[in-house]
Formats: C-alpha cells, sequence, structure tokens
C-alpha cells in the first residue's frame, strides 16, 4: 500500500495548514505528500520544497482520477460551492468516485457535527458525502469539524460596531476551535491513521452561548454588546432589509438555528488526542484577534 497522502484544497487555508502540519509536526517527509489544487501554480513554495503538486479540479472527473492515481490516502477538503444547485455533493462525489477508480487505499474527508440530522443548510452536502464514502467499502476518517473561532469575523464586526448582536439562538452553545488546531488534529491523524474505520468530532474545550462569546468579546476588545434575541423570521427581515443577498439568507440563519437546537454545542477531546497539543481557547482568539477585530 502507497503512504502517500493526498490533501485536497491544498491552497485553501485548512488544506494548507494540514500540510504544513503534516510537514511541521508530524516529520512526514516532503515526498509522501501530494498537495492538490485547482492552482496548483500557487503551491511552488511546497514543490520546492519536495512535496509533489497536483492540479485536481473537482469538476474534471477524467483529471481527478489521474491526480490521484499512486495515492494511497486521499484527504477530500469540502469545497466551498454553495450555490443551492447541489454543485458541492456533485463534487464531493466525483472526487470519491476518482478517488476509488484511481485505487486509493484510504478516504478522508471534512465534515460537521451531527451531519446526519443538522439544522445547518448544507449539513445535507456532508451527510451524502460520508455516506458516499463509506458505500465504497474502504477504510475511511471522518473529521466532523466543528465552529472555526475565525468564523466570529462574520458575525461580531457588525455588533462591534452598532453594539448589538442580532441572534436567533437563543441560549443554545458553540464549541469554537481555531482552524488550526482542526488542522493539526487532521494532520495528526492522517500521520498516523487508527487500525478501524473512524469519525471524529473536532471542537473546541469549552461551548459558549452568544450571550457568554459577547460578554468575553466585550471584555477583551473593550466595546459594549448587546445581545438582541429574534426568531429566525425576524433575524432574516433584518438581513434583508441590511442589504444581505437573498440567497444566503436561509444559509445565515440556519446557522443560528442550528446552535438553537445544540447542533454545535457537542464537546470532546479529539482535538487534543489528535494534534497532541493543547487547544487555543476562545479567550486567547480574542486576545491574538483584538487588532483585526478592532482595525
Amino acid at each position: 500500500m502507497s503512504d502517500s497522502i493526498f490533501v485536497t484544497g491544498a491552497s485553501g487555508h485548512l488544506g494548507r495548514a494540514i500540510i504544513d502540519h503534516l510537514l511541521a509536526d508530524q516529520g512526514v517527509a516532503p515526498s509522501r505528500i501530494i498537495a492538490g489544487s485547482r492552482s496548483p501554480e500557487k503551491l511552488s513554495d511546497l514543490a520546492a520544497k519536495g512535496v509533489t503538486v497536483r492540479k485536481a479540479d473537482f469538476d474534471d472527473a477524467a483529471g481527478l482520477e489521474k491526480a490521484f492515481s499512486g495515492a494511497g490516502t486521499v484527504l477530500i477538503v469540502s469545497t466551498d460551492a454553495l450555490d443551492g444547485a447541489g454543485t458541492r455533493l456533485r463534487q464531493h462525489k466525483a472526487a470519491v468516485t476518482a478517488a476509488t477508480k484511481a485505487g486509493v487505499k484510504r478516504l478522508a474527508y471534512t465534515s460537521l457535527p451531527k451531519a446526519q440530522s443538522s439544522k445547518v443548510s448544507f449539513a445535507p452536502d456532508h451527510f451524502g458525502t460520508e455516506q458516499a464514502i463509506q458505500a465504497t467499502g474502504l477504510p475511511y476518517l471522518i473529521f466532523r469539524n466543528s465552529w472555526y473561532q475565525e468564523n466570529a469575523f462574520m458575525s461580531l464586526p457588525p455588533a462591534l460596531k452598532s453594539g448589538q448582536w442580532y441572534t436567533s439562538a437563543g441560549d443554545g452553545r458553540t464549541a469554537y476551535v481555531s482552524r488550526d488546531d482542526i488542522a493539526a488534529a487532521i494532520a495528526g491523524a492522517l500521520a498516523n491513521p487508527p487500525a478501524t474505520s473512524t469519525t471524529y468530532t473536532l471542537t473546541g474545550t469549552e461551548a459558549f452561548t452568544n450571550g457568554e462569546i459577547a460578554k468575553l468579546a466585550s471584555e477583551i476588545l473593550g466595546k459594549p454588546i448587546q445581545v438582541v434575541n429574534l426568531t429566525d423570521e425576524q433575524l432574516a427581515g433584518g438581513m434583508k432589509a441590511a442589504g444581505v443577498p437573498e440567497a444566503y439568507i436561509p444559509t445565515f440563519v440556519s446557522f443560528d438555528a442550528a446552535t438553537r437546537a445544540g447542533d454545535l454545542a457537542e464537546i470532546t477531546t479529539d482535538v487534543e488526542t489528535l494534534s497532541g497539543r493543547k487547544s487555543r481557547s476562545l479567550k486567547a482568539f480574542f486576545e491574538a484577534s483584538k487588532a483585526a477585530f478592532l482595525g
């Protein structure tokens, strides 16, 4: 069995971080790593280190099969195609099929907590991909990634500006985790895979309500934030009035609905176990990102 590790989306934030951790933390030889991207020209620095770089376009089935040739493990980093037309799931299934035809020995995938039931609007894309992977009969690793700490850059800047955070999440909790901690955990699992197929849920070590997050952010960033609880319908109406493109509103509202339902509240030790290091706390994230939030 080839011991090479193919990482798709290698020019994106998560894919690149995973490769960096494979090299720096896990001591994986560059010759064992294959970095795939629609834009391989962006990976010249990895190529200079001895990493194999290949073009991997999820919309080019034949090209994908060729790209995956010779790989032992293929990590499918989920795409960002959220057009509501089923593109994302189609792309993921194409990658699964191409990897199977290429003869890979293990599949891995970045998913979402409670993918089978989550209220997040694109959860069915993730669950459908998980099912497609399991149907191949190949050994697999599923990484159900909780909400990134970096996602706070979507919700908090408007609240910092106005002093009010409009949300329909209620008292639901979110186990925020840094993207880099997730990348380190995934790298650990890819470098030292378990003997059997495994699904990991990668979370932070604490879960917070939006009210608790607002209080913490206010204390560290020095600006008061008042949480204003709304219904999903009111939140959607407010977004529309604020000029948010209507196509995106249902997805944004689904994030709060999922939080309210507890879909993002689960806490596990998988991140620290796989990465072998202590996770960054939400408090530390706000402290490190203070200039970015206030800039």
